[in-house]
């Protein structure tokens, strides 16, 4: 082929005066074919990109359609100089074409790049332990935070290119830089000459970011797209690359173009591509060359001010936007602050030879004047007029997954679309059943809507989440928190490789979390999940894989809490629907393992202690909520027991004495005479008072009403040398530490009572500051080591 030499428009993703400038090149060259820095089997999805009824942001998604799933995003912004492209050969009817690399070839080297860091992570790790067998000491070599292995495959670890440039230009970073010199120039070829000779100085420069062999691959590729069009029959000089500054000076047949051998040796992994809205959180999220900006809200401001000519007003504009949203929050500011915030703005920008202000400038200005020097004042007013909360759209029929079709007809359905924003937003459902709606849809649409957003929970998209992580008080009450981002709408793709629709993928799902289930608890909560979902048939299998590990398992813990998970599950019962007489004699099956394992699981230490605390509870509370399904009489029996028992962990008998405690089981006369045997001279201090710490757990109400109580610990207490009370006080620190001031002061008024003190003299006391001397006795016992007891 005859060497060729093509128009070529280097500029920076999402840089409004880009597209502004590449709009008008394209006006006055006119070009036949209109090729874009873009993955080449994307071609497909130009039509709807263009489309009448697509709002920007947007994004090209690549995803491999087998696992591990990989992904490849490509936002575009109304901005974006790429998308201003593709519009501006839609409006001419001009051909356009994506040049670089297919997605199919992005992902594969995806898993390259993942594999070589496994490697160097492995040699690292490998290193670090000879480096331990070598220098045991102080074992400070090779410690794991010092690997970084998820970036240690980066070559980019100390200041990119980018901040020395911006460090030479004297701007404090590369994003100022950029705007002040390329944002705001409006001669024409200005831009476009600049962003050429930018790129080949930075080529010019040893910055192995931009010199991975990723980037010469694709620099090959897009020359072999060009040579092809050309080959086509359409001359060098009516063709237009809009591509990255960096590229830029290389797409010429001065440079080889990739071969089809070269081509075929690169790596693949199968994949599919699709249209989705994006967010200008998002892209502020991803903000640096090539991925995003940092105030996409902004340059959106700076695109329109561009298309009105009106560049010079951009500062009015931009403290106009700050000044409404704090007028609309309450905090009123004037029109003379406006009017001196854009004075001082094109004033910083004059001191530094700039054409019009950047958005640091404008900042400053906004905190000085209209925050009056306060950056928490306008700091919502800032977000919102540089980020955003604009999400993009897709009309309806735009190229989607099976799965994107199913979650938009769901959304429909149960009246959803106005919460798919990126705004965060509450929904109180009630589940029962509306005796006032017209239809069955309409009367249980709160619990459609459940079952919805549970089945998304479980796939790990994060549209709803739960405020509260299990509904105890009332089972037809829920409430959940409403968000759509862009990785929302990732993980939604990625959840097709497990079904066609959202019920098909969670059903999908339950089927691989049961053939991994080793756990009765996990196979619990999936039954509990199941039911959530509305999947009777996975809550089925889920009942099923429990009652096989039921049979051999014996560990207090996980039966407690599979038992205490059955239980939520049958309270559902009405609310959801659902018949939960299977799930009974599995339940009661649990609850009798639970009670016969309480015994031997409470021979254990403090810390496992505090565990089975709670499985104690679980198991209590089934016995109050289900006494006529569950051997309640078998349970009281084994709590009476544990309570007796002086060889069981402290802690766990007194707390089983305080739940008999409080299901009237034990006399007061009874509980006198219990505390004086537990806290008496003769038992150790940290069992006496590890027994009381249990007791305290439960019932405080009836505790502080209990005096004989009291004076029983009064006596303890008196009954202790220096030695032995700081042993126990220990414990005692930690029974009252969750108590209420309220609480506490109660068992002052209780103590000074059994002491002989007057109950205002006690509040006296209470209130008074501390003395010298007691500061220093509170201090001796704050600096006592309770590591040996």
């Amino acid at each position: 082929m005859n060497p060729w030499r093509i128009h070529v428009f280097g500029v920076r993703h999402l840089s409004p005066a880009g597209a502004w400038h590449l709009r008008r090149f394209l006006d006055r060259v006119r070009p036949k074919v209109v090729l874009v820095e873009g993955l080449a089997d994307a071609d497909s999805l130009v039509e709807d990109i263009t489309r009448q009824g697509t709002r920007p942001p947007i994004a090209i998604l690549a995803y491999t359609d087998s696992v591990p799933v990989r992904t490849l995003v490509y936002p575009l912004a109304r901005y974006s100089p790429e998308y201003q492209a593709l519009a501006w050969a839609d409006e001419h009817d001009v051909p356009v074409e994506f040049i670089d690399l297919p997605s199919e070839i992005f992902l594969g080297l995806q898993d390259l790049e993942a594999e070589r860091a496994a490697r160097l992570r492995a040699k690292a790790e490998k290193d670090a332990e000879k480096e331990d067998a070598l220098d045991p000491g102080d074992g400070e070599a090779g410690e794991p935070a010092t690997l970084e292995p998820q970036n240690v495959w980066r070559p980019e670890r100390g200041r990119s290119i980018y901040e020395h440039v911006a460090e030479r230009s004297g701007e404090p970073d590369y994003d100022t830089y950029w705007e002040r010199r390329f944002e705001h120039n409006l001669e024409e070829e200005s831009y476009r000459l600049a962003a050429h000779e930018l790129g080949k100085a930075l080529r010019d420069e040893e910055d192995p970011p931009l010199w991975r062999a990723e980037n010469l691959v694709r620099e090959a590729y897009m020359r072999r797209r060009i040579a092809a069009v050309i080959a086509k029959g359409v001359k060098p000089e009516q063709i237009v690359a809009v591509v990255g500054a960096f590229h830029a000076p290389v797409l010429t047949s001065d440079h080889p173009a990739m071969t089809d051998a070269e081509l075929a040796s690169l790596r693949r992994r199968s994949s599919k591509l699709t249209l989705m809205p994006y967010s200008y959180f998002k892209l502020s999220t991803q903000s640096g060359y090539g991925a995003g900006n940092h105030a996409p809200a902004y340059f959106e401001l700076l695109w329109e001010t561009l298309q009105a000519g009106d560049l010079h007003d951009l500062p009015l504009h931009y403290l106009s936007h700050v000044t409404r949203h704090l007028r609309e929050h309450g905090s009123p500011r004037s029109t003379a602050e406006v009017i001196e915030g854009v004075r001082l703005a094109r004033t910083l920008a004059a001191m530094h030879d700039g054409l019009a202000p950047v958005l640091r400038d404008l900042r400053d200005a906004a905190v000085t004047l209209l925050g009056h020097g306060e950056f928490l004042a306008i700091r919502d007013a800032l977000a919102l007029v540089n980020i955003g909360n604009a999400i993009g759209e897709l009309p309806k029929g735009v190229s989607q997954t099976s799965i994107q079709a199913d979650f938009e007809r769901e959304l429909g359905r149960l009246k959803l679309e106005k919460y798919r924003t990126t705004t965060r937003q509450d929904l109180t459902l009630d589940l029962r059943e509306n005796r006032h709606a017209k239809s069955e849809e309409a009367a249980f649409l709160d619990l459609h809507r459940s079952c919805f957003f549970h089945r998304l929970r479980m796939l790990g998209i994060g549209f709803a989440k739960p405020l509260a992580a299990r509904q105890q008080a009332a089972t037809w009450a829920e409430k959940w928190e409403l968000q759509w981002t862009p990785e929302s709408e990732i993980s939604l793709v990625e959840a097709v490789l497990l079904g066609e629709t959202v019920e098909l993928a969670t059903g999908f799902k339950f089927k691989t979390a049961l053939e991994t289930c080793a756990s009765i608890a996990q196979a619990a909560d999936l039954v509990g999940d199941a039911c959530q979902c509305g999947l009777m048939t996975s809550m089925d299998l889920a009942r099923q894989r429990l009652q096989e590990l039921a049979a051999v398992s014996s560990e207090l813990k996980v039966i407690a809490h599979a038992t205490f998970q059955l239980s939520q599950v049958v309270r559902y019962g009405d609310v959801r629907k659902f018949d939960p007489a299977p799930l009974l004699p599995l339940m009661a099956q649990l609850f009798v393992s639970g009670a016969l394992a309480l015994h031997a699981a409470a021979s254990c230490d403090n810390e496992a202690a505090q565990e089975l605390l709670v499985s104690i509870d679980e198991l209590h509370r089934v016995s109050l909520e289900h006494h006529d399904l569950v051997e309640e009489p078998l349970w009281i029996d084994r709590l009476q027991r544990l309570a007796d028992a002086d060889d069981r962990n402290p802690l766990l008998s007194g707390y089983a004495c305080a739940t008999l405690l409080e299901l009237g089981l034990i006399a007061n006369e009874d509980l006198v005479r219990e505390v004086s045997r537990r806290l008496s001279p003769g038992v150790p201090a940290d069992l006496g008072a590890g027994w009381f710490e249990g007791l305290a757990k439960r019932n405080r109400y009836s505790l502080l009403a209990r005096q004989p109580l009291w004076e029983a610990l009064g006596a303890y207490i008196e009954s202790l040398d220096d030695d032995q009370f700081k042993r126990a006080l220990v414990f005692l620190r930690r029974a009252f530490g969750s108590f209420s001031p309220r609480e506490k002061r109660h068992i002052c008024e209780n103590m000074a009572h059994v002491w002989g003190l007057h109950a205002d003299a006690a509040a006296d006391a209470i209130e008074k500051p501390l003395s010298e001397e007691e500061e220093k006795k509170l201090k001796d016992l704050s600096e006592f080591d309770f590591g040996d007891l």
